[in-house]
């Protein structure tokens, strides 16, 4: 998949695709048939399937202080959307000269002019430009003399309301990982460098990869069952573990922090990228009176965890 930053100047190569709008956090299920749409529109007409995004996350220019909210990160996202068959994503750089670009002008130097688009997917509730005052209509009316064609794909829905990245946060937030990854089609990941702790786990027999949570989203403090794909040489591969996330209140107050056991695992990881998949919420976060009950109860959270890795299953 190409990844490419902009719109001004791009090759012809570059241009040219059947393309989903939208920010795409999370890419959960209602993303997803916007990128299948935007895969059957372009197949007849021979246009590569892409996405186009933002960033930062408009939110995060809007709203600078606000507490860390993304589902997925730039990376993250990058490798999720490869997996559904996008060819070229388009990230464009969200600041105040975009911020202040009116509607119009997005559509015609950003979508027609810069990228070329051929076919355009987007969702009915979808708003861009100066004010939000762009739209799918909008975009409808003004691609036949821009020389390209539009779906409006209409708001998907489970038993429980549309699919929303808005919803997989409240799940998070609530622990629950089964609902979240009903949402998803997958389980959510906490993805992130790898950085050098304190090393206290090594010393209590479970060593952990410790990672910053940064602007992801902090789901609920406790302990999950989780996978864990390490994506850089030497140890590149998948693994089972048991994760903490939280203040580590036995040890005292610090900042939030998720720390990850990788079970029947050697080897350092320090510096790698990893993504750890949120499988189960087994209990939440517990100060102990001794070390010795801390590692009791994480022997029993191993073991638990197992269990749990073993039995998933993604909720249809």
């Amino acid at each position: 998949m190409q990844v490419i930053h902009g719109f001004d100047g791009l090759d012809p190569g570059q241009r040219g695709t059947s393309a989903a709008l939208g920010n795409f956090d999370g890419v959960h299920r209602g993303h997803q048939a916007l990128i299948a749409e935007a895969a059957r529109a372009g197949a007849p007409i021979s246009a590569p399937t892409g996405v186009i995004t933002f960033e930062p996350h408009p939110r995060r220019f809007f709203q600078p202080d606000a507490p860390p909210f993304r589902l997925s990160l730039a990376a993250e996202k990058a490798r999720i959307l490869a997996t559904y068959g996008v060819e070229r994503l388009y990230q464009i750089a969200f600041d105040s000269a975009l911020a202040a670009m009116p509607a119009e002008d997005f559509v015609e130097r950003v979508l027609a002019g810069g990228l070329g688009i051929r076919h355009l997917v987007i969702g009915e509730d979808f708003c861009f430009g100066k004010g939000r005052k762009g739209d799918a209509l909008m975009l409808r009316d003004m691609s036949a003399g821009l020389g390209f064609t539009v779906s409006i794909h209409h708001i998907l829905e489970t038993e429980e309301g549309e699919f929303s990245s808005t919803a997989v946060r409240i799940h998070l937030e609530e622990g629950r990982c089964a609902a979240a990854a009903a949402h998803l089609g997958r389980w959510h990941t906490v993805t992130g460098e790898v950085l050098k702790g304190d090393q206290r786990g090594r010393d209590l027999g479970y060593p952990t990869a410790n990672l910053a949570f940064g602007e992801q989203i902090i789901p609920r403090y406790g302990i999950y069952a989780c996978r864990v794909t390490v994506h850089d040489a030497p140890h590149a591969g998948r693994y089972d573990g048991v994760a903490s996330i939280g203040v580590r209140p036995t040890f005292g107050l610090s900042a939030p922090n998720f720390e990850v056991h990788i079970f029947d695992f050697a080897g350092g990881l320090y510096g790698a990228e990893i993504s750890a998949e949120l499988v189960s919420y087994l209990r939440p976060e517990e100060r102990f009176d001794s070390v010795e009950a801390l590692v009791a109860q994480m022997d029993r959270d191993s073991a638990l965890a197992r269990t749990r890795l073993a039995e998933a299953r993604i909720p249809d």
